[in-house]
């Protein structure tokens, strides 16, 4: 008998440990470090949260309002933050790869050196927002508000930038190398120092005669642009 109950015990207590952690971690508060890997975190107020090195990779944070708050260092890949709220948020050095941002909300938000790789950020609103020497390589941007960002030295390899507004954006030493353009404004951007780029890009931009571009290329002849397009 007091055998079969030091079993009971041992096997209750290993189920207990085993179990316990990941169950927790999902409900503990934000703080520095926390582990929500794959925890719905949804639909949640965490305005100004110290998200610094968060494990966050898979988690769902779409609609979360997160403006303010210091993500920096934090693990998103494959994270969901459409709709989010991010506004002045601090990503500096967050990894977003192959994360799901749909509309979500990244003004002036600090995500300088962050790799979104592969993220998808349709939509979204990354206006005055610090990309400098991001990797958004095969990223997907599509009819995004990048206006008067900063993505000097940012790399923009493969990006889908259709129909994306980089209207005053600094892209300065940026790796602009088989980036997808459709209508994509760039009135008033700074292309001068930019890398990859190809006349037969610029022709499918929307651009005027205060953007800067590299040297050896030259206007499509078809700027400006219609205001509808």
């Amino acid at each position: 008998m007091a055998k079969r109950m030091s079993l009971a015990l041992a096997f209750g207590l290993a189920a207990a440990l085993w179990a316990g952690p990941a169950s927790a971690g999902c409900d503990d508060t934000a703080k520095a470090g926390i582990d929500w890997s794959g925890c719905s975190k949804n639909h949640l107020i965490l305005r100004g949260s110290n998200l610094i090195s968060a494990q966050l990779a898979g988690t769902d944070l779409s609609t979360t309002d997160l403006m303010e708050s210091n993500l920096s260092k934090a693990q998103l890949v494959g994270a969901s933050l459409s709709r989010s709220r991010l506004k002045q948020a601090n990503l500096a050095g967050a990894n977003l790869e192959k994360a799901t941002a749909y509309r979500a909300d990244f003004r002036g938000a600090d995500l300088t050196g962050a790799s979104l790789v592969k993220a998808e950020l349709d939509r979204a609103d990354l206006t005055d927002a610090k990309l400098a020497g991001a990797d958004l390589s095969k990223a997907s941007l599509g009819r995004s508000q990048l206006v008067h960002a900063d993505l000097k030295g940012a790399k923009l390899v493969k990006t889908y930038l259709a129909r994306a507004n980089l209207s005053g954006a600094n892209l300065a030493d940026s790796d602009l190398t088989n980036a997808y353009f459709l209508f994509t404004r760039i009135e008033g951007a700074d292309l001068s120092g930019a890398s990859g780029v190809t006349q037969d890009q610029l022709e499918d931009t929307c651009g005027d005669a205060k953007t800067k571009l590299p040297a050896g290329l030259k206007p499509s002849p078809d700027w400006p642009c219609p205001p509808s397009e």
